[in-house]
């Protein structure tokens, strides 16, 4: 048996045929007759490597740590895939691999390959400044310089990180196929921002009527800092990116086709979060409360053992820890303990419901109907911590500030009778405004886009969620300091 899981950044479902979306996707629309097609899947936790973390472990993250490496403790799938015979392979373009929050999630593979170059990568070593357009927009970061260095080599969509990611994995797929026991996983760093499109000599063209500024990496916040214009603008770009991360996709379809693989291999497709470009009056992510464009995400799901459910659709409530334990059963491995996701089928798994968030911002539930938003009762409040034996933020090791009250508590439920260090946050992490918006309630059968907030008029419906999500929490042995954050009775 093998097993692919090609895993996108910000790839936002309402863009793509299968969930609603009009632009023309060649390969999303065949991946939808090859596989189920899951309507309510569900992020866990927030960004990047948060999300990730739930791809190796099959728990929740944003409880208990913001961004950070794979733990000592933790049990990782690609490892126990690796520990049992089972070959394992990473080809991605995505740098956080490469930095200090990343650095351990790459090496639980038997192999893997790295492709430099996206989102001001600190790359390549240039003294000089980069040219920079004249009046350029955007998410003017840190690596914002480092971006235009990188830029400066990357000549044609052939040269891209994208192109390249996909090119190692058909690779590996051409070496490989007619050999039994491996987990190939390509993880492209599109659709993420900036939109950066070096020139493709196989695309056609999609109109752009925009004249403004140079803008292809929007910045997280409202979206009132942008024109009607410029929004529609990197709507436009995204869409390019988009369908250039299709036609990839189509690639890997029609290989599988070529070697007959479809009998034996499983393919998952999905990502590790949506994203705003104006939707609900945002930019971004992480800034705003976790709407479904971002918390709701695609997925698509074939399992070789049941090839008779592919071109059907799922609607109950799923997740991505549910990623961990399939690839685990598929295997006949057993499922560790620690693991809160369950194998994932064409049938209902019987989840009453489920949480997602980032760390310090909302906790949110949803039972796959409403959807319940709980934000911090003081923002200001002291009751956030980091349980890490890995402190590190995203580029830095936490600072000697952060270190000097931290303790050694006794041991999670999930930290393998470790002790773990309990560092207080001296801020959240990613939550601009999320805290100072108050509560959000949603029912999703009668308001899908989320425009009504029901919280002052249902509060029974309030407490219902509420008894719900504090369940969730003590099945995940949220630390107690959380119930006082988000003013719970636990």
């Amino acid at each position: 048996m093998r097993a692919i899981t090609i895993f996108f950044d910000s790839l936002n479902a309402r863009f793509l045929p299968p969930y609603g979306g009009t632009d023309s996707l060649e390969g999303f629309e065949k991946l939808s007759t090859q596989s189920v097609v899951f309507d309510s899947h569900y992020v866990g936790s927030l960004p990047c490597m948060p999300a990730r973390r739930e791809l190796h472990t099959g728990r929740y993250n944003f409880l208990h740590r913001c961004w950070g490496p794979i733990e000592p403790f933790d049990d990782s799938v690609p490892q126990i895939l690796k520990e049992h015979g089972v070959y394992t392979h990473l080809v991605s373009d995505h740098a956080h691999y490469w930095e200090d929050g990343g650095c351990t999630y790459h090496t639980r593979y038997n192999t893997w390959e790295g492709f430099r170059g996206q989102e001001g990568d600190m790359y390549k070593g240039q003294v000089a400044n980069p040219q920079i357009p004249e009046g350029a927009l955007g998410r003017m970061k840190h690596s914002w310089r480092q971006e235009w260095v990188n830029r400066s080599y990357i000549k044609d969509a052939n040269e891209s990180p994208l192109y390249k990611v996909f090119e190692a994995g058909l690779e590996f797929i051409e070496t490989n196929h007619k050999e039994d026991n491996w987990f190939l996983q390509i993880e492209p760093f599109d659709p993420h921002e900036p939109y950066f499109l070096p020139y493709d000599e196989e695309e056609d063209e999609i109109e752009d009527s925009y004249t403004g500024p140079f803008f292809d990496w929007p910045n997280y916040g409202t979206s009132d800092q942008y024109t009607p214009e410029q929004i529609e603008h990197v709507r436009h770009l995204y869409r390019r990116l988009v369908k250039r991360c299709d036609r990839r996709l189509k690639k890997v379809l029609d290989l599988m086709d070529k070697y007959d693989m479809w009998k034996d291999t499983m393919l998952i497709v999905t990502t590790d979060h949506g994203f705003l470009l104006g939707e609900h009056g945002w930019m971004g992510k992480n800034r705003m409360p976790t709407y479904n464009d971002i918390a709701r995400i695609p997925f698509f799901f074939h399992d070789p053992r049941a090839v008779e459910h592919d071109g059907k659709r799922a609607a109950h409530l799923t997740q991505t820890i549910d990623i961990a334990p399939t690839l685990l059963e598929f295997f006949n491995i057993d499922i560790p303990e620690s693991m809160q996701g369950r194998p994932l089928s064409y049938q209902s798994n019987n989840r009453k419901g489920g949480l997602f968030g980032l760390h310090g911002g909302h906790i949110n539930v949803t039972d796959g109907r409403y959807v319940y938003m709980r934000a911090p009762v003081d923002p200001n409040d002291k009751n956030l911590f980091n349980y890490t034996l890995m402190p590190t933020h995203i580029y830095s090791l936490f600072t000697p500030e952060e270190l000097q009250d931290m303790e050694l508590v006794e041991p999670l439920s999930f930290s393998k009778e470790c002790k773990v260090l309990k560092i207080r946050a001296l801020k959240p992490s990613h939550n601009t405004y999320q805290h100072t918006l108050g509560d959000f309630l949603f029912d999703l059968e009668t308001d899908s886009e989320q425009k009504n907030n029901l919280i002052g008029s249902h509060p029974e419906l309030v407490t219902q969620m509420q008894s719900l999500m504090v369940a969730l929490m003590k099945e995940t042995d949220a630390p107690e300091e959380a119930y006082l954050r988000y003013g719970l009775n636990r």
